[in-house]
């Protein structure tokens, strides 16, 4: 099925494997999806991602992390902020904090895909991607 939004696609597959406490999830491959798993990656949110599959039909394999011995998820929220009919950017000055520093705003920006707090340090603003915390 393709998805219109790839980057809520993307989530959305995070968050039902993390409530299925899966170890992993497949995602559609794409630029935007990769360069988002490489944030949760360096973040500490996923434990790594690789391409799996030929030609047309790459897939990135997401391995999840989970804390303790009852397997809590890392990941306890992912929400979707700047969508296909609304866009939300936001200027170097404006960046969002996800509970005060403790999650994380991904912003597609023009030097490409980082953190809010990246943003910041390089004083560049953007699209307002999503929230992880």
């Amino acid at each position: 099925m393709a998805a219109n939004d790839t980057i809520a696609d993307m989530l959305t597959r995070i968050r039902n494997a993390n409530l299925a406490r899966h170890q992993t999830t497949e995602i559609p491959a794409t630029k935007m999806t990769r360069s988002i798993a490489k944030v949760l990656k360096d973040e500490g949110f996923i434990t790594e991602f690789e391409e799996a599959g030929e030609g047309v039909k790459k897939n990135l394999v997401v391995s999840l992390k989970y804390k303790g011995k009852n397997r809590q998820p890392i990941v306890t929220a992912l929400k979707r902020i700047s969508k296909p009919g609304l866009r939300v950017y936001s200027n170097r000055k404006d960046l969002p904090r996800v509970l005060g520093g403790i999650g994380i705003a991904i912003i597609s920006t023009s030097s490409g895909i980082m953190t809010d707090r990246e943003a910041r340090r390089q004083g560049l603003g953007g699209e307002v991607l999503c929230y992880v915390w």
